[in-house]
């Protein structure tokens, strides 16, 4: 689940790319009748995908050439994809009208933050929908930017204008030793270690005594008889932590973001690590870029928690599952390192803590341990697998209640971050003379009345004719579910992953409504 990290992370990008750019594309079919939606290219980046998909490529189990291939084919894909994606919010914001465009592309409601990668003047602010002031923090990297809550596929246009409100206060406070907001207080030793979690709004400690979130544990790992293929089960005989932190210092200081910076050593290899807190949320972020110069070592970043249960949930595709946390018999032993999507959980009825990833697959949780896979360095049959620089990025969610409390929202949001899009060479007739759709764009294009029900997927139908959107069942609960689409509905069909008809279903107005079983794939064609 491990090896030729650099591959999964090209693979987990490239799904997420092109679901924003059917996305987008879509939204600008529908409210532009001069757009060209990009169908064949498109196409031809998911055939990319499905093909690096394939045994022994992203398993990790290929010969050094065939990554160096497969990178490239990532690269020129992810560049045409990133084409399309501009392309079509060039083509929406001349509709919308605005500076800057914010775009929700998930199927929940966020009020995460943005990061765009352009510039305000010292007397600029931007604004939205009725001169609401929106927050904004400058960074090495660009504007940290908070409107607020944004709909579920949206975009929201921001325009600049002259400063004339200050910037709100918040409550978030950090130095080289703590990160603290109105929901967590993170210390963190002169080694660099985290020594304590405090969950202020659920008044819990998260970690248990004398416990280290993100304990950076290296393994001997010499496996048997596949070197780029196993994990053997006596893999941790052997273990060493980081060594003491070079530095640490404070490099954001809010007022919406707040963020330290750790520089350590795990054996031969250096790491720089930002830990990160928002001042809206309970999501203790970490982002490390690490100089992997390792052989026959497999690196875990660990997460104690005090939490008691005898099951955590893996999210896997288009669902979850749950496998037990102890080792009492010869099967549960045998599950000692396991795959995971975009988090993993333990919770024990009325409190929890997830883990989130960015870009990584194998995870093992034992007792109130989670633990995350980061990178191995097997010889064979590449001898330089993983060898050299590496970017991921993973995140703790304490949590009411169980993982379905918000978990799923904070996983997607991590790995499709809020999309900031800034308007050049507007054709200003258009912009200014406003939108013939001014519904879709002042609304969410695709909602559901359902928290169990995640839209995944929104995309032009492959014959042009209408709009197709995919959506799954995450609690196992069944029930009925009633779509509202940004435009009216003269049809809509259930039809299966080919694009068939199944069924019809009725349409009232803007909505339609379909019964969902646990755990199912819904697909629905929707028709202007």
């Amino acid at each position: 689940y491990t090896t030729q990290s650099r591959n999964k992370r090209a693979n987990r990008k490239s799904e997420f790319l092109l679901h924003d750019a059917e996305f987008v594309a879509t939204l600008a079919g529908l409210v532009d009748p001069n757009y060209d939606y990009p169908a064949q290219s498109l196409r031809k980046a998911w055939e990319v995908v499905c093909l690096n998909q394939f045994h022994d490529i992203i398993p990790g189990s290929s010969i050094g050439p065939v990554y160096d291939e497969s990178q490239a084919q990532y690269e020129e894909l992810q560049r045409m994809a990133a084409a399309d994606r501009d392309n079509a919010l060039a083509a929406i914001a001349n509709q919308t009208g605005g500076d800057v465009l914010l775009v929700n592309p998930t199927g929940f409601e966020r009020a995460d933050l943005a990061v765009w990668k352009g510039q305000l003047a010292a007397d600029e602010q931007l604004v939205a929908s009725g001169d609401a002031v929106v927050c904004c923090q400058p960074t090495a990297d660009g504007v940290i930017v908070d409107a607020g809550a944004l709909l579920p596929y949206s975009v929201t246009p921001l325009t600049k204008v002259k400063r004339s409100k200050p910037v709100p206060s918040t409550t978030l406070s950090v130095s080289k030793g703590h990160l603290e907001n109105s929901f967590l207080r993170v210390e963190i030793n002169r080694a660099g270690d985290i020594v304590r979690i405090f969950d202020k709004a659920n008044g819990r400690e998260v970690l248990p005594e004398g416990g280290i979130a993100g304990q950076f544990q290296a393994f001997e790992d010499r496996p048997m008889n596949w070197d780029a293929w196993d994990v053997d089960i006596f893999f941790d005989d052997k273990m060493w932590h980081a060594a003491p932190a070079e530095w640490v210092r404070v490099v954001e200081t809010g007022p919406l973001r707040a963020t330290v910076e750790i520089k350590r050593r795990v054996l031969n290899s250096e790491y720089t690590q930002r830990i990160s807190l928002s001042h809206n949320s309970p999501r203790l972020d970490f982002d490390t870029h690490i100089d992997w110069r390792e052989r026959h070592i497999l690196l875990k970043v660990a997460f104690p928690v005090d939490v008691l249960t005898p099951t955590a949930t893996y999210e896997i595709q288009w669902g979850n599952t749950e496998r037990p946390t102890h080792r009492n018999t010869s099967w549960d032993w045998a599950r000692f390192e396991t795959a995971a999507q975009k988090w993993v959980d333990l919770s024990e009825g009325d409190y929890g803590v997830s883990l989130l990833n960015d870009c990584k697959y194998g995870h093992d949780v034992k007792d109130n341990v989670m633990r995350i896979s980061l990178l191995r360095a097997p010889t064979s049959p590449d001898p330089e697998a993983d060898q050299g620089e590496h970017r991921f990025a993973y995140s703790l969610l304490p949590h009411s209640g169980r993982w379905d409390a918000g978990t799923i929202r904070e996983a997607y949001a991590i790995n499709d971050p809020l999309l900031v899009y800034e308007a050049k060479n507007r054709r200003g007739d258009e912009a200014e003379g406003g939108s013939a759709h001014p519904r879709i764009l002042a609304s969410s294009l695709l909602s559901v009345d359902a928290p169990n029900v995640v839209i995944e997927t929104v995309k032009r139908a492959d014959d042009g004719d209408g709009v197709i959107v995919r959506l799954y069942e995450t609690q196992r609960r069944r029930g009925e579910v009633t779509l509202t689409a940004g435009f009216d509905l003269s049809a809509a069909q259930t039809v299966n992953l080919l694009e068939e008809k199944k069924a019809d279903l009725p349409v009232t107005g803007n909505q339609v409504t379909f019964g969902i079983k646990p755990y199912q794939i819904v697909t629905l064609r929707l028709k202007k």
